[in-house]
């Protein structure tokens, strides 16, 4: 929540996005399922459906290919909806529109026609909810050439990005991540940013070793960060925000600077960004500016548990980070 006018919450800054996109651009809608209740989507759209409208906010049954599929069909038609899918487990049942139609009409028609729709994404984990419920499955889509994907980690973020999406040309995936919905940010007026000029940021400077996350790894490195710098290493931590196209040449320059590098994800290590965030570094730098062998923290390569002192163990925390980093810098040369 909002706690003054100086700060704003990642939910409420999300909502604030939809309450500008709704505002300004008439031809913006969202579509999905659950968004009349906070029970599904949290603070992010509470009362926009009585705010502007009930054929502006859509809540559907319960069709995930089906409220996609409309929404691929409006954007052709010179709307910008945007599809929500409360927990992105489910919006696998809409990944042949997603993959098969939106990221694929530009280039098999020439560039004549393109969806210009949003979908928004939401990993939603813990509470002992299990293997079904618990997914965050964004390098899934990342893969597919076609598609942007968006992973905000601030507020600020969640809010410009949430709007830079959905005013693309292109089809996007956004993604937020409910664990970030109190982490707070200073306020500011919303903007419109060209979601293809969008890069990586540097959210804390450091020598001593590069963090590169996205989302609400992002927030775990921050964390770590201020606990590493009481024990005198100074970490920086690198915010990729998208991650399809991937921008490494931020982390690479960073990875120069620092001769270390530890890639933190929500996600699995097989085929997962973190192993992608070492590729793309390790291409893109001399052998000989290593200091240490880059590492990476990921999930365990298993399904969610649904037990909660399993979930303590399986997904990680600051504490997994520092002892991470301390690990890496241990071994620098």
């Amino acid at each position: 929540m909002t706690t003054d006018q100086d700060q704003i919450a990642y939910g409420d800054a999300i909502r604030h996005g939809f309450e500008y996109l709704l505002e300004n651009h008439p031809n913006v809608f969202a579509i999905g399922q659950g968004l009349w209740s906070p029970w599904y989507v949290g603070n992010t759209m509470l009362d926009l459906d009585k705010q502007f409208g009930r054929a502006r906010i859509i809540d559907t049954p319960v069709s995930e290919a089906a409220c996609t599929g409309a929404a691929i069909g409006a954007s052709l038609f010179g709307y910008r909806p945007i599809v929500v899918h409360p927990r992105m487990d489910f919006m696998i049942l809409a990944t042949d529109s997603i993959v098969n139609q939106a990221a694929k009409w530009s280039y098999m028609l020439g560039g004549q026609a393109s969806p210009a729709v949003t979908v928004r994404s939401i990993v939603n984990r813990g509470g002992e909810q299990g293997a079904q419920h618990s997914q965050a499955l964004h390098a899934w889509y990342a893969h597919i050439p076609g598609l942007r994907v968006v992973m905000p980690a601030t507020a600020i973020d969640a809010r410009d990005l949430l709007i830079a999406a959905t005013l693309s040309n292109d089809p996007v995936v956004y993604i937020d991540d409910r664990w970030l919905y109190d982490w707070e940010d200073t306020h500011s007026d919303p903007v419109e940013l060209d979601l293809a000029q969008v890069a990586p940021m540097i959210r804390r400077a450091g020598s001593d070793i590069t963090m590169v996350a996205a989302s609400y790894s992002v927030r775990l490195c921050m964390e770590a960060s201020e606990m590493l710098a009481q024990e005198g290493i100074d970490a920086e931590v690198i915010d990729l925000r998208v991650i399809n196209p991937l921008d490494i040449a931020l982390a690479a320059k960073s990875v120069q600077k620092t001769g270390a590098l530890l890639a933190v994800d929500g996600g699995w290590s097989t085929c997962g960004l973190a192993g992608e965030i070492i590729a793309g570094v390790s291409e893109s730098i001399a052998p000989t500016k290593w200091r240490a062998a880059p590492k990476r923290l990921t999930l365990p390569d298993t399904p969610a548990p649904s037990s909660k002192p399993l979930e303590d163990l399986y997904y990680p925390t600051a504490a997994h980070v520092v002892s991470a980093v301390k690990r890496i810098v241990a071994e620098k040369q």
